[in-house]
């Protein structure tokens, strides 16, 4: 007896498994179908949009940008009606997605000023992706502009990667913005040495230098009566693709023609005095 309801008990259970199983097989893969499908035509579908603006000539920076919104936005939907295919019910769904993005949200003040700043970024465009910016407290060049951060990449090939309210909320130096950039030196010489020589000599330097621009007129005159020499401030004007190199040529350039004509550079001594 205790045998045969046993039986009939495991008998009701694994017909119970089999109907549920049945059912909810099919709209497990029928979910599994709608994420994989959706989510292969969410990255087709951006990288479409993606290549229309860009023919479009469309800013790179609000390109990069909006490709990370669509695909957000676009996941999010798919996501949605496979939870949908589940039986579950989004309606609710959403009311319980929203009460926990606000948990979520104070808990992450941090990460939304982040996609506030991006927005603010777009809006007002201190800079784009490809400039040479100094911002966070990383000088670099832009390479991506995203909801959350922006990457920077220093001269050495590094990547920095800034929080937007980081970079938003600082100050913001942009060294591309501007076809010409000046270059700033100063030459300080003897007491003992002929200045007017010395001032020449500086203007033919720059005078020579094709990469250094005519105008704005290069300037080179005394700037300060230091303790130990006579300061020149040189300042010319070139493009900003040569400003390095004519940054670092002047100097080698002066260093070695101030020693052929006789020119001192000074640099600081201590006298020492001894009673004997």
């Amino acid at each position: 007896m205790d045998a045969t309801i046993v039986t009939t008990e495991a008998s009701k259970y694994a017909d119970l498994a089999i109907v549920y199983a049945s059912e909810y097989s099919l709209k497990i893969v029928a979910a599994l179908l709608i994420f994989v499908i959706g989510k292969w035509l969410v990255n087709k579908l951006t990288k479409l949009i993606k290549g229309l603006m860009q023919k479009a000539t469309i800013d790179s920076t609000l390109i990069e940008f909006s490709e990370s919104l669509i695909y957000f936005v676009l996941l999010l939907v798919v996501v949605m009606a496979a939870l949908n295919a589940l039986g579950i019910n989004t309606t609710s769904f959403v009311a319980v997605l929203g009460a926990a993005t606000l948990a979520i949200g104070l808990a992450l003040q941090g990460s939304f000023s982040n996609i506030g700043a991006a927005v603010l970024i777009i809006i007002f465009r201190p800079f784009k992706i490809g400039d040479l910016i100094e911002a966070g407290g990383a000088t670099g060049t832009v390479k991506d502009i995203n909801l959350f951060s922006t990457t920077i990449s220093p001269v050495d090939n590094r990547t920095i990667i800034v929080p937007n309210s980081r970079v938003i909320n600082g100050n913001i130096t942009n060294f591309s913005n501007k076809r010409e950039r000046r270059v700033d030196h100063v030459f300080g010489i003897g007491y003992g040495d002929d200045l007017k020589l010395a001032k020449a000599t500086l203007m033919e330097i720059v005078q020579a230098d094709s990469r250094i621009l005519t105008q704005p007129a290069p300037l080179v005159a005394v700037s300060e009566l230091a303790e130990s020499s006579v300061n020149f401030v040189v300042r010319v004007w070139t493009l900003n693709e040569d400003y390095w190199a004519v940054y670092y040529e002047t100097l080698e350039t002066v260093k070695l023609t101030f020693d052929e004509k006789g020119i001192s550079i000074p640099y600081p001594q201590i006298d020492v005095h001894t009673n004997k």
